[in-house]
Formats: C-alpha cells, sequence, structure tokens
C-alpha cells in the first residue's frame, strides 16, 4: 500500500468487537477519518458514531456516497449473510469502495451449518460427523437421535445469535430439543438441524485475513461461553478470553495450517467463492489432533478483545492489501504479551435482562483498555445498553498477570446488576 494513500473508512456494527477494531483502525495513519454505524459510548472515542442500520444496504450506501467513503469494514455476520458485499458490488456508484466481508456465497460458512458441514467433507477437513434433517425428516431424526451416543450435539443450521447450539445428555432431551427446534424455537434458523457427533477436548479460535489466494494468521485465542463459574450454565456470546493459547504450539499449527486452514482457503477458490475478510475456525483439540467445530465469515467475540490489541501491524494497511489482492507480500507482527480479556454482563443475561443503568468507574481504570460492547450515553452518563456490556482487557508476562489487572479493574466498573465470571483462563494456568 502506497504510503500516500488514506481512507475513509465506515465500521459497521456496535459491540465490543467493534470497538476493538475501531481502536486499531483509528491508530493508523492511513485512516483519514473513521465513522462507527452505529457504535457504542467507546467506539464514540475512536471515531465519529453515526446512526445507521448495518442491515439496510440501501442506508449504508447513501452514507458512503455522500461521505466519500473508501472502506466499509462489517463487523457482524448478518449483513455479510445477507449480502452486503454482493449489493457493493451490483452498484456501479460503489464500484471503487474497498468492502471487507465476503460475498453472500462466501459467509454461508456461518449461514449454513449444514452447506459448512458438506464443504469440509469435500475437502476433507476434520470435524465430527453429522447428520441433518427438517421438519418433513423429522420421524427419521427422532429414531436417529435413539441409537445416537451420548451427548448429543443439536445445532441450528441458520444464524440463531449464537444461541443455536444445544449439547443434550439424555436421548429424551435430545428428542424434545430436536422436536422444538424444528418446530421453529429459533425461526427460520432451525427449519434445518443438524445432529453432531460429540467432540471432548479443548476448544481455541484461530483467525485468518484472506485475499481470496493468500492468507494472513492472527493471533489466536481461547474463548468462554457459558454463564456460569466451570463452565457451567446455558451458552452465551462469550464472557472472557485470552491470547495466546499455551498449547498451540509449532506442532499443533503446523496441523491446523495444513489440514484446516490450507484446503479452506483453496476450496473457497476452487469454488469461485469471492471471499475478501477474516475467517474464524472454532476449533477443538481431541487428543493432540485439531478438528473444526465450526466457522464464521467475521471475527469473533470476545476474542477480538485480545487479538487486536496483539495486532502491532497496521490494520488498515492489512484490510487494503485483502481488499486488493495483495496480501501475500504482507507481514503480521503480534505483541508478544498475553491480552486477557473478562466480560461484564447484565443481571439475567443470556435470558431476559434490563438495560438502562448507569455505570460508574470507567474514569478510575488504570492500566487496562476498556471495551464498550452493550453501552450508549445519555447527557453525559454511560449507560448499559446490551446484553454484555463492558470487556475489561490487560496485557502481562503470562495469563496469571494479565488477569490480575482484569479482574482488579473489573471490579472498579459497576452497574446495578453487574456479574463478571472470576475463572477466565484459569484452565490454562
Amino acid at each position: 500500500m502506497s504510503n500516500t494513500i488514506t481512507h475513509r473508512i465506515l465500521l459497521l456494527g456496535s459491540g465490543g468487537r467493534e470497538h476493538a477494531i475501531a481502536l486499531q483502525l483509528n491508530k493508523s495513519k492511513k485512516c483519514s477519518h473513521l465513522f462507527i454505524g452505529p457504535g457504542n459510548a467507546g467506539t464514540a472515542t475512536c471515531g465519529e458514531n453515526v446512526p445507521l442500520n448495518p442491515l439496510d444496504f440501501v442506508e449504508v450506501r447513501d452514507f458512503v456516497l455522500r461521505e466519500s467513503i473508501t472502506m466499509v469494514v462489517v463487523g457482524p455476520e448478518e449483513p455479510l449473510v445477507k449480502g452486503i458485499w454482493d449489493f457493493f458490488r451490483a452498484d456501479a456508484a460503489l464500484q471503487h469502495v474497498l468492502l471487507i466481508g465476503p460475498s453472500a456465497a462466501g459467509a454461508i460458512l456461518e449461514g449454513s451449518k449444514a452447506w459448512a458441514k458438506q464443504f469440509m467433507q469435500r475437502y476433507h477437513i476434520p470435524t465430527a460427523q453429522y447428520k441433518e434433517f427438517t421438519a418433513a425428516t423429522l420421524s427419521d431424526g427422532l429414531a436417529y437421535l435413539a441409537n445416537h451416543p451420548l451427548p448429543i450435539v443439536l445445532k441450528a443450521d441458520g444464524l440463531a445469535a449464537g444461541k443455536g447450539v444445544v449439547i443434550c445428555t439424555s436421548v429424551k432431551e435430545a428428542q424434545l430439543e430436536f422436536s422444538e427446534m424444528l418446530g421453529g424455537k429459533f425461526g427460520g434458523a432451525s427449519a434445518t438441524v443438524v445432529v453432531e457427533a460429540f467432540l471432548s477436548g479443548i476448544e481455541f479460535s484461530v483467525f485468518v485475513l484472506t485475499d481470496g489466494k493468500n492468507y494472513k494468521i492472527l493471533p489466536e485465542a481461547k474463548d468462554y461461553k457459558r454463564i456460569g463459574e466451570g463452565d457451567t450454565g446455558p451458552n452465551t456470546g462469550g464472557m472472557g478470553a485470552v491470547s495466546p493459547v499455551p498449547f498451540a504450539d509449532a506442532a499443533m499449527w503446523n496441523k491446523v495450517e495444513e489440514r484446516i486452514i490450507i484446503p479452506t482457503v483453496n476450496g473457497l477458490k476452487k469454488e469461485k467463492i469471492p471471499y475478501v475478510g477474516f475467517i474464524f475456525f472454532g476449533l477443538i483439540v481431541v487428543e493432540g489432533e485439531p478438528f473444526v467445530i465450526e466457522y464464521n465469515c467475521r471475527m469473533g467475540d470476545p476474542e477480538t478483545e485480545v487479538v487486536m490489541p496483539r495486532l502491532k501491524s497496521d490494520l488498515v494497511a492489512l484490510l487494503h492489501a485483502c481488499a486488493t489482492g495483495k496480501l501475500k507480500r504482507m507481514t503480521v507482527k503480534q505483541d508478544k504479551r498475553t491480552a486477557t480479556t473478562v466480560m461484564l454482563v447484565s443481571k439475567g443475561y443470556p435470558g431476559t435482562y434490563e438495560k438502562g443503568k448507569e455505570i460508574s468507574g470507567l474514569d478510575e481504570i488504570k492500566g487496562s483498555i476498556v471495551l464498550h460492547a452493550g453501552t450508549k450515553t445519555q447527557g453525559d452518563a454511560v449507560i448499559s445498553n446490551g446484553g454484555r456490556v463492558i470487556a475489561v482487557t490487560s496485557f502481562g508476562k503470562d495469563i496469571p498477570s494479565a488477569l490480575r489487572k482484569s479482574y482488579r479493574n473489573a471490579r472498579k466498573i459497576k452497574f446495578d446488576g453487574r456479574y463478571f465470571r472470576r475463572d477466565i483462563g484459569k484452565d490454562l494456568m
């Protein structure tokens, strides 16, 4: 990327992931102006929040043209699955705009669990055995479950806001959940249900940036999805994360790259699927061997809150090279320190929770990065505006030292009903 090229950038989204990305974009001398649509109270300190709906493509297009935007970075998955890349490519007035995110055909990696499974089978990418069912094959599915080894993993095929995966410990529970899912529990997302063999092991998240031909590996992370300590209770969008992951050594990386990353990128290329942007690989290590649990077509959350702070390369330069097919010449530099993040959530999350709680203590934080997930400003106050509210990210020489900072500062931030897990990263120490 020429040193003279700068970008007017629009970042779409409003969560902790977007705040972490906004901080990196704003750092770059190649970013002349940063807009975040719609953003949150934290992103407002990195750029200019604008009241855009990321799913209203016409509204986004009109803003891009009015403000002479030259790069659009799509944070969440839904606009990608619904085809924002295709919308931009089909409009002659938007041809000059670099859009970071895959086509709808590429985003189906996340948009359809069944399609992703079929893709992995085609390219011999290691994953759990599975079968898929619809309402038309309900009775076949119930019979299949009756003889399935326990536990049983059920996945809604489509997007279900991170809540469409259920692990059942009895046949009766699995059959009831299976029937409810096909009966519309997750709306259209569970019109098809994937029944998957349970894999026992340790999970971690791998991220790459690809221009459709080449790829660059970003820092990896491990997140903690369940609401309760000791990984108990229902799944959430994520309660915390650590990076790097101690067990991801050179031998493991070699397996991940050779068996999973390269076949995935080459498979997309072979099928002529346009893919410019991030691929998230949700992996599980079983007896030393990595398997794919899921793909996402964007960065993970809360992993981004530890991955982006560890990125020492210029993010705008990386994204420009990605969108112009020149990623091969770029290098990714990582901070060697450990980063940890602890998520502060609203009482009742991931179920029914209240918003509008005033947040105090934000000005008392020292030695950590505060990343806003579900917040907004109301007058001079910052108030809660989501289930996950604030992520507290810290650096340290190792996991314990980084966690001490995150927890010390997490305790200073207060709002009515605030809750956070106190065991993030403990399984790696």
